[in-house]
């Protein structure tokens, strides 16, 4: 999900264990988050991944949260940021400038409901 309001990258339990990762991979991070629900979130820490993005490769730095969430993970405005993203909620894209041309990466209308 991108989250255009967020400033924090959030990683979610399913994807944490899908890449195999364990608690003794992640650096502390002792700042609580807000969850959607309002309630206050402590996070297990932090993590630097390479994440690929159309053609891209960029690092991005994902609190790991052990919540509930549809998601896998949220990408906000750090992630947006570097890589001068421009997304449609609407159309469930982003498109950034990337080598001279304008790459897009396309969501799926079903997942997002």
């Amino acid at each position: 999900m991108v989250d255009q309001g967020s400033g924090a990258d959030i990683m979610y339990p399913d994807l944490f264990r899908g890449l195999n990762l364990k608690l003794e991979d992640l650096t502390a991070y002792d700042s609580p988050l807000i969850s959607f629900e309002g309630k206050a979130v402590i996070p297990k820490g932090q993590i630097l991944l390479p994440v690929q993005s159309g053609t891209e490769v960029m690092d991005v730095d994902f609190i790991v949260v052990d919540a509930y969430s549809p998601y896998t993970t949220i990408v906000a405005r750090p992630w947006l940021h570097a890589l001068s993203v421009v997304s449609s909620t609407l159309h469930v894209k982003v498109k950034f400038p990337s080598r001279g041309l304008i790459e897009e990466i396309i969501g799926s209308q079903s997942v997002a409901r």
